[in-house]
């Protein structure tokens, strides 16, 4: 987030789901509509916005003021699909003030147990020991679902992890959120929806560690064997004037 306190202008969060049409889920009808009854529309809700693209091609999006919440336009903002790495945004809104970022973690074998085939990695090597600040960096600038399992089986476990993403969920009123696995990868039954991810992002960008992170642009990353990488900020996961952090999905 653009720190809130040197914000002369508004500032803009945009938010969007793209998943296999096959997975999707509609949003739950037993409910009002959360943002009022035109979010559960199909159609572009725009209001008095000009100048959208001509052509846009996410099933779900929705874009908002980082700071007051107004939701400036939105395409089925409710709509429930895989959200894939944009979940860690929810993880970091749970887990991210459990454990200053200066400690360190050796990492064992059991952290790195479950990460599923196919996973985004920063390259955690077990027996080798990092900062919290580092496992957060593979987080943020990544994506690395190493860095994930090893921050969750610090906070008693996957299970337990997910149990308190699920309830941070409901805190925030996230009701077409459920989570699977604190990674976000594409699990049966793991959703979310452009509208929830906004209220996660709005919720961290809040945190001025969680802003610092999205501003970070490169890190060197211990790789094990007194090795290191370099990890780079995704294009449009960085913070500057008139921009907002995210992690990418």
């Amino acid at each position: 987030m653009c720190d809130s306190a040197r914000l002369s202008r508004r500032s803009v969060l945009a938010l969007a789901a793209a998943a296999p049409v096959a997975a999707a889920a509609p949003a739950r009808a037993s409910r009002p509509v959360l943002g009022g009854d035109r979010l559960g529309d199909d159609a572009v809700q725009a209001g008095s916005t000009t100048g959208l693209p001509g052509r846009l091609t996410a099933r779900s999006w929705l874009v908002a003021d980082q700071d007051s919440g107004e939701v400036l336009a939105a395409y089925r903002a409710h709509r429930r699909l895989p959200p894939a790495s944009t979940l860690k945004m929810l993880f970091a809104d749970t887990v991210l003030d459990r454990f200053p970022p200066g400690s360190r973690h050796t990492v064992t074998a059991a952290d790195l147990a479950g990460i599923p085939a196919g996973s985004s990695l920063v390259g955690i090597q077990a027996g080798t020991t990092y900062t919290v600040g580092r496992l957060w960096q593979g987080v943020f600038l990544r994506s690395g679902n190493d860095a994930v399992h090893v921050l969750a089986h610090m906070n008693g476990g996957v299970a337990k992890t997910v149990a308190e993403m699920r309830a941070k969920a409901r805190e925030l009123q996230a009701l077409d959120t459920h989570v699977v696995s604190p990674d976000g990868f594409d699990h049966p039954g793991q959703l979310s929806s452009a509208y929830d991810l906004t209220l996660f992002a709005r919720y961290g960008l809040r945190d001025p560690g969680f802003r610092a992170y999205c501003r970070t642009r490169t890190a060197d990353f211990p790789a094990g064997a007194g090795r290191r990488s370099r990890s780079r900020t995704p294009t449009g996961c960085w913070t500057g004037r008139g921009a907002c952090g995210r992690i990418r999905g």
